[in-house]
């Protein structure tokens, strides 16, 4: 089997549905609120999971109901969780306002992300040595997240780089992919990588090549690019060609989008594989 190593961020997703986004100092009234498992590194962690690969997880969680809740869970998807830490901080949650269109705005806390660091990295080390594809996000310490790709490149390791969300300034990390949206991209324009560009209903770019998006009735696009970057990651360790590896994300994304929630829309091999049969 494939090994992915996931080095990134665990939160609780605190979901609002309205009609519309509030205006600077207005109020609106919601029609709907649900908690949910969330983070970039997790969502990622068990989307490659459920595709089929052996997954360790590196991220930080807190000495909370929050972090139990977690543990739960990537026990329950078959995700190694051992490297994980837990600290006297609190889990890392994210308010989310989810339009009835289906667009998002999402607000983040980072707190027990923060204590992430690149010793703790270093430890994760063999994890990351032994992996076929290394993933990582950036909602944890930037310090952590360019340390696993050095990690990943010394050890000549395959590396992702999902640079989410944006970083307050230009980064030029050192990673074989780069999956940022049109928001993201100029924030890693100078960096050496081959450049996947996801494009929302318009698919995806890789180099020259344009992969078109697959049919979706759109429902919440909240963890689009977690489930692209997951079908990436494991495409990718299964040496699907690249090309073919953006075909497999964009069919992660539209299952995605399809359900409300992140981990429920994560796709299983056989609901990726019905999506991939479908002609785009």
């Amino acid at each position: 089997m494939t090994r992915v190593a996931v080095v990134g961020s665990y939160g609780v997703g605190l979901t609002f549905g309205v009609e519309r986004v509030p205006e600077r100092g207005e109020s609106v009234i919601g029609d709907l609120f649900r908690t949910d498992h969330g983070g970039k590194g997790s969502n990622q962690a068990v989307g490659a999971a459920r595709l089929g690969s052996v997954v360790t997880l590196l991220t930080a969680v807190g000495e909370d109901t929050f972090g139990d809740g977690a543990l739960a869970l990537w026990a329950e998807e078959a995700v190694d969780s051992s490297a994980v830490l837990r600290v006297p901080l609190p889990t890392m949650t994210a308010a989310i306002l989810v339009e009835r269109s289906g667009d998002n705005r999402i607000v983040i806390v980072p707190g027990a992300l923060s204590a992430l660091s690149p010793e703790h990295v270093d430890a994760f080390a063999p994890q990351i040595e032994t992996a076929d594809v290394l993933l990582v996000q950036l909602e944890i310490p930037l310090a952590a997240a360019l340390r696993a790709l050095e990690v990943a490149r010394t050890a000549g390791v395959r590396s992702i780089l999902n640079p989410a969300p944006a970083p307050p300034r230009p980064i030029a990390p050192v990673a074989e992919y780069l999956t940022p949206n049109e928001t993201e991209a100029p924030t890693v324009a100078g960096a050496r990588g081959t450049l996947v560009l996801t494009l929302g209903e318009r698919g995806a770019r890789i180099g020259d090549e344009n992969v078109p998006a697959f049919p979706a009735r759109v429902v919440d696009t909240t963890g689009a690019g977690d489930a692209f970057s997951a079908a990436f990651a494991v495409a990718l360790a299964e040496g699907v060609s690249d090309l073919d590896a953006v075909r497999w994300g964009c069919a992660a994304g539209a299952h995605m989008v399809e359900h409300d929630g992140v981990v429920p829309g994560l796709p299983t091999r056989a609901q990726l594989e019905e999506r991939l049969a479908v002609a785009v």
